[in-house]
């Protein structure tokens, strides 16, 4: 018996009627509700930590800023980075206190509550995920649920790389830019009072995009897998997936090239490491079709 016959044995083996299917997917969607509930009471009791962490950057921001106003002059990028990595501390002198206000009564509690949410799709990712694997694994082959799983663990991976260059590059550099536009001169005074929900809309907001961003390898490796695109294909329109890249950079960072710059970098190169994903998976291929056409 060759490979496909033993891998239409195992999916025939598999066949359940429309019922059975439908009961195992109450029961993987019940399974995957009480996770993200789980999370969400997990991560809404630590929602003033959670606070705290995600104000950092704009910490770190604030206290650069004050710092450069103090001595007259610009502050220093790579100090900005290296204070938010925790590698410098503070410049001293600096208060390095971040005030952000909350102008309705019940606009904390909301807040709290969105950040509960998005940390608990966070944490319960790899369980949805997993269900969501185990309930489509019986209609694949056995040579696809080998090439699957590794994706459940590359998805999660690239998406933290995506929200750590938010939170350690990206965010610090948005707060430091916009504290920048402040004005202080002759009596006038136009200061930055941002609003609790607000700069959290923008932090997860950030996250979500850096994070399915930088999914492009996955997705694009999986639909080489599936023989959708090739790697010459995706080398010939270079050119246009870097216009792309730009176009969605300004949608989805705020208005000033530094922030677009962070994104588009990122994206180009792995784009090319997309391409070099998808021809490995090529060359896999072929080789495999030369030993099959010699057996």
């Amino acid at each position: 018996m060759t490979f496909s016959d033993r891998d239409e044995a195992e999916i025939e083996a598999s066949r359940a009627p429309l019922m059975d299917h439908l009961i195992e997917l109450r029961g993987r969607l019940l399974i995957c509700v009480i996770a993200f509930a789980l999370g969400f009471i997990l991560c809404f009791a630590f929602a003033n930590q959670i606070q705290i962490a995600l104000i950092k950057p704009y910490q770190a921001a604030a206290a650069i800023h004050a710092a450069a106003l103090a001595s007259g002059g610009h502050a220093n990028p790579l100090e900005l980075i290296a204070t938010m990595m925790g590698l410098k501390p503070y410049p001293p002198g600096t208060a390095a206190v971040v005030q952000l206000i909350a102008t309705a009564p019940l606009e904390q509690l909301f807040t709290k509550m969105k950040i509960a949410a998005f940390g608990a799709a966070v944490l319960t990712f790899p369980v949805i995920a997993w269900q969501l694997y185990r309930f489509v694994a019986p209609g694949l082959y056995r040579n696809e649920r080998g090439a699957f799983l590794p994706f459940l663990i590359a998805a999660p991976v690239m998406f933290c790389l995506g929200g750590a260059l938010v939170y350690y590059v990206m965010l610090p550099f948005v707060m430091l830019f916009s504290l920048g536009q402040q004005v202080v001169s002759d009596g006038i005074s136009v200061a930055q009072t941002t609003k609790i929900s607000d700069y959290l809309s923008l932090v997860t907001s950030l996250l979500l995009a850096f994070g399915l961003c930088f999914q492009l390898p996955v997705v694009t490796t999986l639909l080489g897998l599936a023989g959708l695109i090739s790697s010459k294909a995706m080398a010939a329109g270079r050119r246009y997936a870097i216009v792309a890249v730009v176009v969605v950079a300004a949608v989805v960072t705020p208005p000033d090239p530094i922030s677009q710059l962070m994104l588009a970098v990122p994206l180009v190169i792995l784009y090319e490491v997309s391409i070099w994903c998808v021809r490995l998976i090529e060359l896999r291929r072929k080789k495999a079709d030369d030993v099959e056409g010699l057996a």
